[in-house]
């Protein structure tokens, strides 16, 4: 880890993203996969998502907002997920395992 001002970084391997530690209490969760086929994201939540919730997804090769049209949690559609739950998200652009997701400002 380092230390730059008051603000730390640290640089997480793998392909995730890197993400400024005063922004890790706005994350929503993380991308865990994506099945290109069917465009769909399956996200592991930090925090509550509800369908109509406008997110942000930002990666290395990622960034871009989008509205939540539908959640599924083991393929039944539900209204909102809840912390600690793995969701699945029909996404308009490819993302990848460790991309982070926030919801949009």
């Amino acid at each position: 880890m380092w230390q730059r001002g008051i603000i730390s970084y640290r640089l997480i391997l793998g392909g995730e993203t890197m993400v400024d530690d005063k922004n890790q209490k706005d994350q929503l969760g993380k991308i865990t996969h994506f099945y290109s086929k069917i465009g769909v994201g399956i996200i592991k939540l930090n925090k509550e998502l509800k369908v109509g919730d406008e997110i942000q997804i930002k990666g290395n090769t990622s960034d871009f907002k989008q509205k939540v049209d539908e959640l599924q949690l083991d393929h039944k559609n539900i209204d909102k997920g809840e912390k600690g739950q793995e969701v699945g998200v029909k996404l308009s652009q490819k993302v990848r395992d460790g991309d982070v997701v926030f919801i949009a400002k």
